[in-house]
C-alpha cells in the first residue's frame, strides 16, 4: 500500500506542469525523518514544470519534519504555516520557495477555495 506522501509527490510528477507555479524556479528538498531514519523527496520546479525524485541532493530549499506530520499537510488536516510557527517543520534556504509550494496543499476537508484537492479518501 502507498501513503499519502508517495502519492502526492507521485501526482506532482504525473502532472508534469502546475500553473499555480508558472513565475516559480528552484529546488526543495522534503527530508522526512522519523528516527534515526529520513526519507527524502526532491521538487525540481522550473517556471511551473515539475520533476520529483526521491533523492539526497542539494537543494535551494530543504524543509524537515515528520513524515506523519506531512501526510497531514498533503491531505488538509495541518496547515504548513502554522506548522513552521510552532516549530514542527524546519526550513533551510529560500522560505519563498515554501510558501509558493503551500499552495499546492488543500485547505482543511470543509473549507471552500482554490486549493488543490488531494484526500485519502480520493484513493
Amino acid at each position: 500500500m502507498v501513503d499519502t506522501t508517495t502519492r502526492f509527490f507521485e501526482d506532482l510528477d504525473r502532472r508534469g506542469f502546475e500553473p499555480l507555479l508558472a513565475k516559480t524556479a528552484g529546488t526543495l528538498r522534503f527530508d522526512l525523518h522519523e528516527g534515526a531514519h529520513t526519507t527524502h523527496w526532491l521538487l525540481e520546479i522550473d517556471r511551473g514544470n515539475l520533476r520529483v525524485r526521491q533523492e539526497d541532493q542539494e537543494a535551494d530549499t530543504v524543509v524537515g519534519t515528520a513524515p506523519r506530520l506531512f501526510g497531514d499537510l498533503v491531505t488538509g488536516q495541518e496547515n504548513a504555516i502554522a506548522a513552521l510557527l510552532r516549530g514542527d517543520m524546519t526550513v533551510a534556504g529560500d522560505l519563498r520557495l515554501v510558501l509558493q509550494v503551500e499552495r499546492l496543499f488543500p485547505g482543511p476537508p470543509d473549507s471552500r477555495g482554490s486549493h488543490h484537492v488531494f484526500r485519502r479518501e480520493a484513493f
